[in-house]
């Protein structure tokens, strides 16, 4: 039920790690486990949400948040509700018949999130899911995201390139060095939530920032 996040520089293996969790790439050596059992295939009990959205443009907003559903022959009606709340947990509700491309950048990955919860997963993969929005719309998905987990008490599992980002969502950021990527620090994030603002405003904050700036310093990253 925790939010943990990947963080590192480009090209360090944080999206690989990501597929080899949910069972898209295999590894070279050592194990991966998911609730006790060896990861050896493509797992479908997780949700994964890309940096692009890839929504298909032939279906409406409804239909791509139920298309894993169809595509794995499960009752469509047995989603339906769930699917329906989603959307309008995150205020889409009144776009569910509308095509992808009708909608906003933020819109689209709002949708994302739904198709990556209708199924209910006990863990999502998100792979720096905000990476290509503007920066209001950035912070605006910021707390969606936040609410949408709070509310739903799943596993997270978060890959950024962005400090702020880290230490704003996650109760743990797991900080990745340079290529070769080693983890070099786990650093707990004790801070109030929701994490609006005036939290991020705080002498706390601004110290778990610093301080995982100062371990890229030594790198040579910043």
């Amino acid at each position: 039920g925790s939010f943990v996040a990947l963080l590192g520089p480009s090209g360090c293996g944080k999206s690989t790690l990501l597929l080899m969790i949910a069972g898209l790439l295999a590894g070279t050596s050592g194990e991966i486990r998911l609730a006790g059992r060896p990861v050896d295939g493509p797992q479908t009990d997780v949700g994964i949400v890309f940096q692009s959205h890839v929504l298909v443009d032939w279906r409406d907003v409804l239909g791509n948040v139920l298309l894993q559903i169809d595509l794995r022959g499960l009752p469509r009606a047995a989603f339906l509700d769930r699917a329906r709340e989603l959307l309008r947990s995150v205020g889409l509700d009144q776009f569910a018949t509308r095509p992808p491309y009708e909608l906003s950048g933020g819109m689209q990955q709002r949708t994302a999130f739904c198709r990556a919860l209708v199924h209910d997963p006990p863990l999502v993969l998100m792979d720096e899911p905000l990476g290509a929005l503007d920066a209001m719309t950035r912070e605006q998905l910021r707390a969606d995201l936040e609410r949408l987990w709070l509310a739903t008490g799943k596993t997270v599992i978060l890959v950024t390139h962005s400090i702020e980002e880290a230490v704003q969502l996650a109760d743990k950021v797991v900080v990745i060095s340079p290529r070769p990527g080693r983890i070099v620090r786990e650093i707990r994030v004790d801070l109030p939530r929701p994490r609006d603002l005036e939290v991020c405003e705080t002498s706390a904050f601004h110290g778990h920032v610093a301080e995982i700036k100062r371990i890229f310093a030594s790198y040579g990253v910043l």
